[in-house]
């Protein structure tokens, strides 16, 4: 069964950073897309994507603050966020498009971290 876990999530001030982390584990045949998406009271958003090769999407709001990368080897997604304001404030969820071995690809989820800014 694949999962994903997420970490690295918390209260923060304005301006302050934080790291996201997002590992996929089970019976893996590949992972091709992976981002993350936030989830606020009144809305959703896609935050930021990264293909198999590394090629990379952000939200608007995010560019030249918020970083995706990813660790292949460690099936992993990272988020670091620099300059964090209090409109980043929401639950934050990873997702990936996965092959398990044996079965047909499927969109996959983390359970959520809260990410929280605020003086």
């Amino acid at each position: 069964q694949v999962q994903l876990v997420e970490s690295g999530g918390g209260l923060v001030q304005p301006g302050g950073s934080l790291r996201l982390s997002c590992a996929a584990s089970g019976s893996i045949f590949r992972i091709n897309g992976m981002g993350w998406y936030r989830q606020a009271p009144d809305k959703r958003e896609l935050v930021a994507t990264i293909s198999s090769d590394g090629r990379t999407n952000y939200i608007d709001s995010g560019k030249g603050r918020f970083t995706i990368s990813r660790d292949n080897a460690k099936n992993t997604v990272y988020l670091q966020m620099n300059s964090l304001k209090p409109e980043d404030t929401a639950v934050y969820y990873c997702n990936a498009q996965i092959i398990p071995y044996g079965l047909g690809p499927g969109n996959y989820w983390g359970q959520g971290t809260q990410v929280t800014v605020s003086s």
